[in-house]
């Protein structure tokens, strides 16, 4: 099957459509049961609002925006998040995976107290990572592992790789102390 490409300033030449994942019901919820998010929060890569709908009924003022225009997204469309300059209490995502780490790094500057992403669990490898795993003044407080791998499909259909990647949610807290925590969620 032929993957199309669209042209994204600011993303890189040729992004595959594909790199839309939307985020199981679940899957939020399970992150949202453990942790604590006071104040607002912005969904900065909504797509569908897969996500967001599940953030809004655990806080009241949910943001979402994409960077993407089509009639799919449920959100601000249009808003490239890596050259907003929008602060927010938390921000809470499921960032397009060839820019994980640079949406982390923004959300940190970007948000007064929480940040969580939703990665690849070998997110924690690699040394260009290390100094950004080792900050200390919006440190990683938890890494949330999930024992079971988490249906997530490109463009939300079932392809025949689908299922295979490790994920866990990723949890900067601005007011934590000390080294990080694993915890694991079984469900």
């Amino acid at each position: 099957m032929e993957q199309k490409h669209l042209s994204i300033v600011g993303y890189g030449k040729n992004r595959a459509e594909a790199d839309f994942y939307p985020t199981p019901e679940s899957t939020t919820q399970a992150l949202m049961e453990r942790e604590k998010f006071d104040g607002n929060i912005w969904e900065c890569a909504c797509g569908d609002g897969s996500m967001s709908n599940v953030l809004r009924k655990y806080c009241p003022i949910v943001f979402a925006s994409d960077i993407r225009k089509d009639e799919s997204i449920d959100g601000s469309k249009g808003i490239d998040f890596l050259k907003e300059e929008k602060k927010f209490d938390n921000i809470i995502t499921n960032p397009p995976y060839r820019h994980a780490k640079e949406f982390v790094l923004k959300a940190k500057k970007q948000a007064s107290r929480k940040v969580a992403m939703l990665l690849k669990l070998v997110f924690l490898e690699g040394i260009g990572r290390y100094e950004m795993f080792k900050d200390t003044e919006f440190p990683l407080k938890k890494v949330y592992v999930f024992c079971k791998r988490q249906k997530i499909y490109a463009n939300g259909k079932i392809g025949k790789n689908s299922g295979l990647i490790a994920y866990a949610w990723f949890v900067w807290d601005k007011n934590h102390k000390g080294e990080p925590t694993i915890e694991w969620i079984k469900e």
